[in-house]
């Protein structure tokens, strides 16, 4: 049977398109073909592993990689706020920091942003969820929060899945103003967040390695603020101080080297996601946008 293509809506180019996805071919051998269970679950999934790649794109000779990467994936380099050339690895380019006027933060007092570039997905009512990328599979909150009273007090509340690819832009920011608590990491394994592995496997978001941060806000409320872990990540790295003021579209964190995942929960009632996400979450359709941009409205 013919590989099922990842399809995506595009909210920069109002394009349906199709992700180009970074190593492609390995990722369906491991999660797609029968034999390709024995080197996942052997090796690929585990934390050694992702350590290990993660050391090599720190090593001098990954340098080399990227000049090839930003011609392959058409990186727009006019972005980034030092030239291609002044990277010392292929890491310290993949979480480059970006010039401020390529990502603008929307203004609106009551607009809750995306935390980063990348494929969303919505989820309105979490408990009313019937299928997350697999019929008949729900999203096991409790599971992914790790605490029974939290995942009770979210339980119909909403939530925002945003998926980076090795392409994208691979800091994350906070979607909202407001004063974070210290992050809380659960320990788990590394499988990829890829389409490819969740099809077959929609547990893995709640499986993976991730860190919690409760951010709290005057207008949404508290807002819960996860980074999930993934093949090759070498490490998620907090950059903010837990207890201090925030601004929205401010500096979070940052992945090294690999695809990951940020999901962002609010309490019920809290947020009214953007129209396309909407649509296009229900025919099970992630949307493309970059952070800054208008991910949902803030309700009193």
């Amino acid at each position: 049977m013919p590989a099922q293509p990842i399809q995506f809506h595009n909210r920069v180019t109002g394009r349906l398109e199709t992700e180009q996805v970074y190593g492609e071919g390995f990722l369906r051998f491991v999660y797609e073909h029968p034999l390709g269970a024995l080197p996942l679950h052997a090796l690929v999934k585990r934390r050694l592993f992702s350590a290990w790649y993660g050391r090599r794109m720190d090593a001098a000779a990954s340098r080399a990689k990227v000049m090839p990467f930003i011609e392959t994936f058409g990186t727009d380099v006019g972005e980034l706020a030092d030239a291609p050339e002044s990277f010392r690895t292929f890491n310290e380019f993949f979480y480059r920091r970006l010039r401020p006027e390529a990502r603008p933060i929307a203004p609106g007092a009551d607009e809750i942003v995306f935390p980063a570039d990348g494929r969303h997905l919505v989820l309105p009512d979490i408990a009313a969820c019937g299928a997350f990328f697999v019929k008949g599979v729900r999203f096991d909150l409790a599971a992914l929060l790790r605490d029974d009273a939290l995942a009770a007090r979210f339980a119909h509340g909403s939530m925002l899945i945003s998926r980076l690819c090795p392409v994208d832009y691979h800091r994350f920011h906070f979607p909202f103003g407001g004063v974070p608590q210290a992050s809380r990491v659960v320990t788990g394994p590394f499988y990829s967040v890829s389409p490819i592995a969740l099809r077959r496997r929609p547990s893995i978001l709640w499986e993976n390695q991730r860190e919690i941060t409760m951010l709290r806000t005057e207008t949404p409320g508290d807002v819960l603020l996860l980074e999930i872990g993934a093949t090759c990540v070498g490490s998620i790295v907090q950059s903010f101080t837990p207890g201090e003021k925030v601004s929205k579209g401010g500096e979070k964190g940052y992945f090294r080297f690999g695809g990951s995942c940020c999901i962002t929960i609010f309490e019920p009632g809290r947020a009214r996601f953007a129209g396309d996400l909407i649509e296009h979450s229900a025919a099970g359709r992630e949307v493309y946008a970059k952070m800054g941009d208008v991910a949902a409205r803030a309700c009193g």
